[in-house]
């Protein structure tokens, strides 16, 4: 009888230290949330002496049944341009410019670029501060007239180093766009 008003004491003891401990939070500090950017248009400038073109990606609707207004203009053949990229969160008002977070945050964004047809090449320009490329600024070499396409993607929080391609970068995608071009 002793043994069974121990057991039941025992296992009430233990009942209420699980219930005390998991119910009880040692830890107030509320975890730090970090939103992902929302990104509505990319614009990108492309400059050279013949002139300058611009290619721009803008889905205001963001994830809705909307597709991305996507335009491009044609690009002179066997030419070099400076480049840049600024993008935009047009769903504020001022559109909140995101461009600056990137630059800001240079160590955990990279653009990517993926060429085809007559684009040739593509150079960063600008780097963050640890040596690695951002892609903000770059430069686009065309080949001979033609077609082709330009993706340009940014990665947050890429390995940097990396040997410049999407599959060696990991992270997560902010923004990737396909932009047809006409090679003149």
């Amino acid at each position: 009888m002793k043994r069974n008003s121990t057991l039941k004491s025992v296992l009430a003891l233990s009942l209420m230290a699980t219930v005390m401990t998991s119910c009880s939070s040692d830890d107030d500090t509320p975890e730090v949330v970090n939103e992902e950017e929302i990104i509505t248009t990319m614009t990108v400038t492309l400059t050279s002496a013949n002139g300058s073109a611009t290619l721009q990606s803008q889905d205001l609707d963001g994830d809705g049944p909307n597709a991305p207004v996507v335009t491009a203009d044609n690009l002179s053949a066997n030419t070099t341009y400076t480049g840049s990229i600024v993008l935009l969160n047009e769903t504020e008002t001022p559109a909140e410019d995101i461009t600056e977070e990137v630059e800001e945050e240079a160590d955990e964004h990279q653009f990517f670029f993926g060429l085809s047809g007559s684009l040739s090449e593509v150079t960063y320009s600008d780097t963050d501060e640890d040596g690695n490329p951002v892609g903000i600024e770059f430069e686009l070499i065309t080949g001979d007239a033609g077609s082709g396409t330009i993706t340009i993607t940014l990665r947050h929080e890429p390995t940097k180093p990396n040997d410049g391609t999407l599959a060696d970068a990991g992270g997560e995608t902010d923004i990737a766009q396909t932009f047809s071009v006409t090679v003149e």
